[in-house]
């Protein structure tokens, strides 16, 4: 084996195994911003009210971690079986974050709550989907 294609390989295996770790942390990052902003927004008279119940706080942290998570596992299986995982990866996260906005314009009554959602989605997109990209295998 040559020394570049050692190296390239070594490269790879390093980005593969740090995904893990990588998902987690921006999982809990991520997680930790969106409830501030989520909290942010309430104190600033946003009901987040679906169907007469109040979101819990705990509830945007956990589905935002959920929502890495989904992500880590997503570039993971792409790495493995795309010649272009991080332009797949790109085009499939737009898309699932564009559906999860969905329930949120549909389910709520009050117009502010419907921005607000769909506004912490993207925020919660816009910091996990950046550094996951960065361990994509192209």
């Amino acid at each position: 084996m040559s020394a570049s294609a050692l190296i390239a390989s070594t490269s790879v295996s390093r980005k593969a195994s740090s995904l893990p770790r990588t998902t987690i942390v921006v999982g809990l990052a991520a997680a930790g911003i969106v409830t501030v902003a989520a909290a942010l927004l309430h104190a600033v008279g946003v009901s987040f009210e679906v169907d007469a119940e109040m979101i819990p706080l705990l509830g945007f942290a956990q589905l935002t971690f959920v929502g890495a998570v989904i992500g880590g596992v997503l570039l993971a299986v792409l790495n493995r079986r795309s010649a272009t995982p991080s332009r797949r990866f790109v085009q499939i996260v737009v898309t699932l974050t564009a559906l999860s906005c969905v329930p949120s314009v549909a389910m709520s009554d009050d117009m502010a709550t419907k921005v607000a959602l769909v506004a912490l989605h993207v925020l919660a997109a816009a910091i996990i989907v950046p550094v996951l990209l960065r361990r994509a295998n192209d």
